[in-house]
Order: C-alpha cells, then structure tokens, then sequence
C-alpha cells in the first residue's frame, strides 16, 4: 500500500501531472515530490525541477516555503489551504493554467528534438505523446515496470 503522507518515490512513482488538488494540477505531484525528498526517498525524482517551478511562478509561492510547510507534517488538504492563502488566483484562472500544463509541449525545434530524443529513450514510437505530462506519465510506467 503507498503511503502518501510519506512516499517511497523508490518504489513507486509520484501521482500523475493530471492529479488536481483544489483545482491546481501537478500540485499532488509535486508534494509527493517534496516528501520523498524530506525523507531522502526521492529517488530519480527532483523537487523544484522545471515542471515544479511552472507551479511556483504561477502561483508566487516559493519553493522553499513550502517545503517548510510540508515539514511541518500538513496534510494535503492543509497544503492547499495554505496555498490559497499565498495565493491571489481565481478559480477560472487556475482552471486555464491547469489545463495549459497538461497540455504544454516542447516549444521550438530544441525542445521537439529533446522531447523526441526521450520518447526514443522510453523505447516507445507512439504518436499519441505529445506534452509533458503525456512523457511524464509514460516514464512513470515503465520506471515501475510497465511495457512500452
């Protein structure tokens, strides 16, 4: 049984980009994250990496702060209301940004090729990956055993 007070991101993958917490998507993700790292389980997985910091800019939080909150041993639901206390967004915007990551690609002809290049990594020649949570998704399945 996972333990998401306490994940062991060695043994399991984090919940998915598309797992929403209040409206926000990545956000369970991301504190799955955060305490695999308090607790060294993290694993390949990386607190504040790229996809973390879409969060952090949107938002205005840093990244440090909550750490500090999740610390303190704050539920998810805590977690959240925290966040909406830090936090000036309104339901339709987050809303829009959580679709928006969802659905965020590579960009320019750097990112395609880097994107490309990871998709070739999986093993995989499928056509129906196309953001970053589609490849994030992916690499969680086959990282725990899954079949390209």
């Amino acid at each position: 049984m996972i333990n998401l007070s306490a994940p062991d991101l060695t043994q399991h993958p984090p919940r998915s980009v598309r797992v929403r917490l209040g409206g926000y998507a990545h956000l369970p993700r991301l504190l799955d994250k955060a305490r695999a790292f308090i607790t060294g389980k993290a694993g390949e997985y990386h607190y504040n990496c790229p996809l973390d910091q879409q969060f952090f800019t949107f938002t205005g939080i840093d990244h440090e702060a909550l750490l500090a909150e999740i610390k303190t041993g704050k539920t998810d639901v805590q977690i959240l209301d925290w966040v909406k206390t830090k936090t000036r967004r309104l339901p339709f915007e987050v809303a829009s940004w959580s679709t928006w990551l969802e659905a965020h690609g590579p960009g320019g002809t750097e990112g395609h090729e880097w994107f490309a290049e990871e998709l070739k990594g999986c093993g995989s020649e499928r056509e129906d990956i196309r953001s970053f949570a589609d490849l994030l998704d992916l690499d969680d399945y086959l990282s725990y055993g899954g079949k390209a």
